[in-house]
């Protein structure tokens, strides 16, 4: 399988830079607000909290067309696979109204979750505006997915490194102000991300429609009335994924909400570390990604035992990165944390968190890896039972216990470190589970 191993190993590479572009997105909101005060970066680590968990839990709705269309794709199906992206449309709008209601309205969850008075009204101005970069950010993440069913990422990744180009210039200049404009902080950080989504939105539809590649799919035909029985089907697979996503990254963000409750400089190292673990899961993701088609492709093409050992090698190649990864951030932990922020307090209680950074990546690494296998074999359910029980269960509410009340022996902790530990402890117990569903799913599949 040496040649599965280089086409997963260079989609994934391709599909990385890409995904490392965007997360670039982040890590310059996070050091741009760090400098510009410890109070902007408390705003930005409340408000990115809320925001992403929106955005993956309507994305991951979208996510699931990836083995839908790569299985067409397969299976030589290609107008099939035009119609089948005309009618996701109506999916991705109705993603797109529940996460824009979401951003205007997060009042339930910033109350609900003890954020300070003081940061709510900087981080409701941050939403309102990242409300606007909604609507293009999904719809080019559908682009991206319809680029991996094809097995041709390049594309998506010219866009993807191109847009960080634009943002880093305009990310400073709206936080910091100059050449007539106020300086507007973390405000100005959102709108620096609604003009690059709506400029490179545009080039992905321009590339859609004029690049020889999609020619054979036909999908600028006319808009077709919404086949209901096709977008049920979207949407069984869809939801169960799009929750048990928005589980797992709730269970991760709403650390900063929680976290928040201790004061800036909690908030600003949780925002660090929160920030490098989001960069480091760009890897297992794209190696998932990549795994994941494959898998799809050899289904659809009636081949369901090379589709098997496409999951053996993205496996070995995945955990290799991940266990590299984690060893690295464990051995320049207080190196990292510097980088992050000049603020010597928040750097050094940055640089505990990131030890325990290590070991939740390596976990969080496999069960990403599981997961988008798991769709390929219809499998949806499962996943979004562990991840209720174990991320938020184990994790979120244990690391609440640790640091808040204490837990048998261990004292309330009274640190960003307590959800941190229950967190890797959760991602352990789940990179054990998820593998075992997998391995019965596998078993269990016969071929249409």
């Amino acid at each position: 399988m040496a040649s599965e191993l280089r086409t997963i190993a260079r989609h994934a590479g391709t599909i990385w830079i890409g995904q490392i572009a965007v997360m670039a997105f982040g890590i310059t909101d996070t050091i741009v607000a760090g400098r510009y005060s410890q109070e902007a970066l408390a705003a930005l680590s409340v408000g990115s909290a809320v925001f992403i968990s929106i955005f993956v839990a309507t994305m991951g709705v979208l996510q699931v067309l990836l083995p839908v269309w790569a299985e067409l794709h397969g299976a030589g199906r290609r107008h099939e696979l035009g119609r089948s992206v005309r009618q996701a449309l109506y999916l991705a709008a109705l993603a797109t109204i529940v996460g824009i209601a979401g951003l205007l309205f997060p009042g339930f969850l910033l109350d609900a979750t003890g954020v300070p008075e003081e940061l709510q009204g900087e981080v409701r101005r941050y939403l309102a505006v990242l409300a606007l970069a909604l609507p293009p950010a999904l719809l080019f993440r559908m682009y991206g997915t319809l680029n991996q069913s094809l097995g041709k990422p390049q594309l998506v990744t010219w866009l993807q490194t191109a847009s960080l180009t634009a943002k880093i210039p305009l990310t400073i200049w709206f936080a910091f102000g100059g050449a007539g404009l106020p300086a507007m902080g973390v405000v100005g950080c959102a709108w620096a991300s609604v003009v690059v989504n709506y400029v490179f939105l545009g080039l992905a539809i321009w590339l859609l429609r004029t690049d020889a590649m999609y020619a054979p799919y036909a999908i600028w035909r006319r808009m077709e009335p919404p086949d209901w029985p096709a977008i049920a089907h979207f949407a069984r697979m869809g939801i169960p994924a799009g929750l048990a996503i928005m589980v797992e990254v709730t269970s991760f963000t709403l650390m900063a909400l929680f976290i928040a409750r201790q004061g800036t400089l909690a908030a600003a190292a949780h925002q660090i570390a929160s920030n490098l673990a989001a960069v480091l899961y760009m890897m297992p993701l794209s190696t998932a990604i990549s795994t994941s088609s494959r898998v799809s492709y050899w289904l659809g093409a009636g081949d369901p035992k090379r589709a098997r050992a496409c999951i053996r090698t993205g496996f070995k190649l995945g955990l290799s990165l991940a266990l590299g990864a984690g060893l690295v951030v464990w051995l320049a932990n207080d190196l990292i944390a510097r980088i992050y922020s000049s603020d010597a307090q928040v750097a050094a209680l940055a640089a505990g968190l990131l030890a325990w950074l290590a070991v939740y990546h390596v976990g969080d690494a496999i069960q990403a890896l599981c997961v988008f296998v798991l769709r390929c074999y219809r499998v949806a359910v499962a996943p979004l039972v562990a991840y209720c029980v174990l991320l938020w269960g184990v994790g979120l509410a244990g690391g609440f216990v640790l640091a808040y009340q204490g837990l048998g022996p261990w004292p309330a902790q009274q640190s960003p470190a307590a959800f941190w530990i229950a967190a890797a402890f959760a991602l352990g117990l789940l990179a054990i589970i998820l593998p075992l569903i997998l391995w019965r799913a596998v078993r269990a599949y016969r071929p249409a």
